[in-house]
């Protein structure tokens, strides 16, 4: 496997490298193998899902154990043998953690996006570098961002979002000295479109279990800003559909998407959604962001299975909106579509009332 030309994975087995690697092997040549690059403590999960595979998908794929947090990314002497034959890279590993401390998420999200891209620009045959990236590396900026933005003096919530920058910022820098990248920003994740189903239950599942948590009149907050802020939340098919589909296009090259919904809910929409999806009625209580950090980390200390992070809170008081033109135009005749949130928050709550056991943790 090692003399012919391979894909490099990074981020599986989490959930959503584990949904995009049938589409790579689809898309790619017969003779190309892909190459996972594991945490030591995930390698059974990773060959459970490979065995899993159909068997003539399971021979092309090899997992490999290491650490993006090393300068050689943890294969040691490993690494020259994946240096010549890589001819692609999808880096999608990243702590995807609200709560994340900044040491933890500078080694990970920061230095591990850099000896990534150390490995890609030493290949000499790289087609593309494909990053994943997040909507989020707006911080808290306030009014459109643009997909061409990345720099635009904006404050940030948290540990995730400032090193999620830095990370893109990086990629960029290498872009421009000639390394080709394709750059994909997703908005706040969801479960399935068609069944609600997530492998941890984060971002819109928060708000699904604090309205779950209480009586059949539950409480939300309501800020300042509830009737112009949007809540802009994507399916995970649709992330995986359109990564897919626009990795394999050669114009791609140089181009960041926004993979966000393009007509997201304002606030008070989106709780109405909630409140139906969920069988309550909800009071909406004006007080300020401050203040509802406070009372969602009060409560998560209560009530255990909540599991929220108070940094949750921000997002349901988001100043910015997304431009996602370059998006829209690649996936013009495709039927690759971001479905109005309201189609599939039904199948999300479902599904979190049948798995109580899911939580909300990240894979570190």
């Amino acid at each position: 496997m090692e003399d012919r030309q391979t894909v490099f994975v990074t981020g599986f087995p989490g959930y959503l490298a584990s949904a995009l690697l049938p589409g790579i092997l689809e898309a790619r040549e017969p003779n190309e193998t892909v190459t996972c690059l594991v945490q030591p403590a995930y390698e059974s999960l990773a060959l459970q899902k490979v065995r899993a595979f159909p068997a003539a998908d399971a021979a092309r794929v090899r997992v490999l154990t290491g650490d993006i947090t090393s300068a050689d990314v943890g294969l040691g002497e490993r690494v020259a043998a994946v240096r010549r034959s890589c001819v692609e890279v999808f880096h999608l590993a990243a702590v995807y953690d609200l709560a994340v401390s900044e040491k933890l998420a500078t080694a990970v999200n920061v230095d591990g996006t850099r000896n990534v891209l150390r490995l890609a620009s030493d290949t000499g045959r790289l087609r593309r570098f494909h990053h994943i990236s997040t909507c989020y590396v707006s911080g808290r900026f306030d009014g459109l961002f643009l997909e061409e933005d990345l720099d635009r003096g904006q404050p940030f919530g948290n540990h995730y979002e400032e090193t999620k920058f830095r990370s893109e910022q990086l990629v960029r820098k290498a872009a421009e000295a000639g390394l080709p990248t394709t750059i994909y920003r997703p908005s706040i994740v969801g479960g399935d479109s068609r069944t609600g189903a997530a492998e941890k239950l984060d971002g819109p599942f928060h708000f699904i279990r604090w309205l779950r948590a209480q009586p059949r009149v539950a409480i939300m907050p309501r800020f300042a800003r509830s009737e112009s802020t949007f809540v802009n939340i994507v399916p995970s098919d649709f992330v995986v559909r359109s990564i897919a589909y626009l990795s394999r296009l050669g114009h791609s090259n140089g181009k960041t998407y926004q993979l966000c919904d393009p007509d997201p809910l304002v606030l008070q929409d989106f709780v109405r959604a909630l409140a139906e999806a969920t069988d309550r009625r909800v009071l909406s209580i004006r007080c300020p962001r401050k203040a509802a950090r406070l009372l969602v980390r009060a409560a998560s200390r209560i009530h255990p299975r909540l599991d929220i992070p108070s940094e949750a809170v921000d997002y349901l008081d988001h100043p910015t909106r997304y431009s996602a033109r370059n998006t829209t135009e690649d996936l013009a005749g495709t039927g690759i579509k971001c479905p109005p949130v309201t189609s599939y928050l039904g199948a999300m709550a479902d599904f979190e009332r049948e798995h109580p056991e899911t939580r909300s943790a990240a894979m570190h």
